[in-house]
């Protein structure tokens, strides 16, 4: 959030936690440019739009599912189960991963991993009964 909406008051940190957080982390620069990796401002906030809009879609396929099963709802679950999926594991990887080549290496494991979930979807709607009537199944036991 810029420092403007929010006002140099609220921004200010009391003096016993900076104090505190001075000695246990080294500073860090948030104003300079954004570092290799890290998009613009106007980047994060469209892939935000882009990730509500998935998940807004995903509440309309439910009952789309539920009320008109067929392969295009099949695919299109497919692909937004999949597009979900690899961006929340993918800010499970910006929390907890550190360091250049742990992120390289856990980034081209979830692509390969996402690959590799869509491909199988695709596989499991083309050659068996599909993503919809695989539910409607497992509701039947």
């Amino acid at each position: 959030v810029p420092a403007a909406l929010l006002g140099s008051a609220l921004l200010r940190r009391p003096a016993a936690l900076g104090a505190a957080a001075a000695r246990c982390a080294p500073a860090r620069d948030s104003h300079g440019p954004p570092r290799q990796g890290h998009g613009t401002s106007k980047a994060a906030s469209l892939h935000w739009t882009g990730e509500r809009a998935v998940s807004v879609l995903l509440l309309g396929l439910l009952p789309a599912a539920y009320l008109c099963p067929g392969p295009a709802v099949d695919y299109s679950l497919a692909a937004a189960l999949t597009l979900h999926g690899h961006w929340g594991l993918g800010q499970v990887i910006t929390d907890y991963v550190h360091g250049d080549v742990p992120i390289k290496v856990a980034n081209t494991g979830l692509y390969i991993l996402s690959a590799l979930t869509f491909a199988g979807l695709c596989h499991f709607n083309y050659q068996d009964v599909g993503i919809c009537k695989a539910v409607a199944m497992l509701w039947s036991l």
